[in-house]
C-alpha cells in the first residue's frame, strides 16, 4: 500500500488564523469579480436604456457581437495573434538588454555616473515622436514595433533593476569583500538572489509598458494587430470595433500580468 501524505497537525489557534486568511482571499477574488461584472451591466442597462449613446460608447453585447463577426471573418486570432507575438518579443529584448546594461553599471560606478543622465533624459523623451524615425531606420514592418516596444520598456528596465542592485545590504556586501569575493562571484551568490523581488516589480511594470509600446508601434506603421483595429475603427467610425480590440487589450495584458504573479509566487518563494 502506498503512503497517504499525512495532513499537517495544526494547533486550533493556527487552523484558525489559515482559515481566516482563506476567507480574506476568497473575499478579494470574489469581490473583484463582483465589480467587473457590475461595471459592465451597467454599462450594458445604460446603453440600452438611451443613457449613453452606444454608438458612441458600444455595449457590452455589441462587444459581444463583433466579437463573434471577427471570429466568423478569421480574423480575430490572426490580429491578436500579430500584436501577442510583438508585444512577447519586446517584452523579453527589452528584460533582457534592461537587466544586462543594469548588471554593467551596478559593475562600474565610474560608467554609472557618466551614463545615468542621459539614460534620464532618454527615459523622459516621448517615444511617440520617434516613430517617423524609426520608420525611416527600420522599415514598416513588424521590426518597427517590436524596437518600439523596446524603446517604451528598457529605459525602466534598466532603472528598475539598477535600483534592485543598489538597494542590496551594505553589511552584507561588506561581508562578501572581507572574505575575498570579486565582482563576479559577489553578482552571483548575493546580487542576483536578493534582487529578485525587483526582477519580479520590474516584469509587472514592463508588461504594461510593453503592451503601450507595441500598441504605438502599430498606430503608426502596422497593417494587422489590434492597434491596427482600434486606428481603422476610428478612422471608419466602427466604434464598436475599437472598443472590442480594446476590451482584448485589456484580457491580454491580465493574463501576461497573471502570469508574471504566478511565477513571482514560485521564485520569490
Amino acid at each position: 500500500m502506498k503512503n497517504r501524505k499525512e495532513k499537517p497537525n495544526y494547533s486550533p489557534e493556527h487552523a484558525a488564523y489559515l482559515k481566516k486568511e482563506k476567507n480574506k482571499k476568497l473575499i478579494v477574488h470574489l469581490s473583484r469579480v463582483f465589480i467587473l461584472v457590475a461595471i459592465l451591466g451597467v454599462w450594458e442597462l445604460f446603453a440600452q436604456l438611451k443613457v449613453i449613446n452606444p454608438f458612441i460608447t458600444s455595449s457590452p453585447s455589441r462587444v459581444c457581437t463583433t466579437v463573434a463577426s471577427l471570429y466568423t471573418d478569421g480574423t480575430l486570432f490572426y490580429h491578436i495573434g500579430i500584436t501577442l507575438m510583438e508585444t512577447i518579443i519586446g517584452f523579453v529584448l527589452a528584460v533582457v538588454v534592461g537587466y544586462a546594461i543594469a548588471v554593467i553599471l551596478w559593475a562600474s560606478e565610474t560608467v554609472r555616473k557618466v551614463v545615468e543622465p542621459y539614460i534620464v533624459v532618454l527615459n523622459s523623451l516621448p517615444k511617440i515622436a520617434l516613430g517617423p524615425l524609426i520608420i525611416i531606420w527600420i522599415g514598416t514592418g513588424y521590426d518597427a514595433i517590436i524596437f518600439m516596444t523596446i524603446l517604451v520598456s528598457v529605459i525602466v528596465c534598466i532603472m528598475n533593476m539598477l535600483a534592485g542592485f543598489i538597494a542590496v545590504d551594505k553589511t552584507k556586501l561588506t561581508l562578501m569583500k572581507s572574505m575575498g569575493a570579486g565582482r563576479l562571484i559577489t553578482l552571483r551568490k548575493l546580487i542576483i538572489p536578493a534582487s529578485l523581488p525587483a526582477l519580479m516589480n520590474t516584469l509587472k511594470v514592463a508588461v504594461g509598458l510593453a503592451w503601450i509600446g507595441s500598441i504605438m508601434g502599430e498606430y503608426i506603421v502596422s497593417k494587422a494587430g489590434l492597434g491596427y483595429l482600434i486606428v481603422y475603427g476610428g478612422q471608419v467610425f466602427k466604434l464598436d470595433l475599437v472598443m472590442t480590440a480594446t476590451f482584448i487589450l485589456c484580457i491580454l495584458a491580465g493574463g501576461m500580468y497573471g502570469i508574471i504573479a504566478l511565477v513571482e509566487k514560485k521564485v520569490v518563494k
